[in-house]
């Protein structure tokens, strides 16, 4: 993790980040954070945090945590090819914050794990990854 985070790098928001409300928060070489504070509209019918959004949460940390470039000009995109999500516990807090860290690969993909914890610190799911760079046309 790092403290330098330029958030000149990022593009605009997609429209699921929009829809969703999630923010990239931090973004250095092989690491990303994402952080989403809860609403209802995420919950599921227990009033916990769908699954799918700690899914979608570990993708996009995981995602980001390959590509960054440190170069606003350069963009790397990158396609998911295959993720495991692990759910270990229920968020209790008011925000979720997913982590992502880029653990290896090569040219043409690479390797992540992530991890979602609350506010509070709570664990509550975590992934690994593997993830194709997108070329650019």
């Amino acid at each position: 993790m790092t403290d330098d985070f330029d958030p000149a790098l990022l593009e605009a928001p997609s429209a699921l980040q929009t829809h969703l409300g999630f923010s990239i928060t931090g973004w250095s070489p092989d690491y990303a954070r994402i952080e989403l504070p809860l609403h209802p509209y995420l919950m599921n019918r227990q009033g916990l945090p769908h699954g799918g959004i700690h899914a979608t949460l570990l993708d996009t940390a995981m995602g980001f945590a390959g590509c960054y470039t440190g170069d606003p000009d350069r963009s790397q995109m990158a396609l998911t090819l295959s993720m495991t999500v692990n759910y270990l516990a229920q968020a209790k807090g008011k925000v979720l914050v997913a982590e992502g860290w880029r653990t290896g690969g090569g040219k043409t993909s690479y390797f992540a794990r992530g991890e979602v914890r609350d506010d509070s610190g709570t664990l509550v799911a975590s992934g690994t990854g593997v993830f194709r760079y997108r070329r650019n046309s």
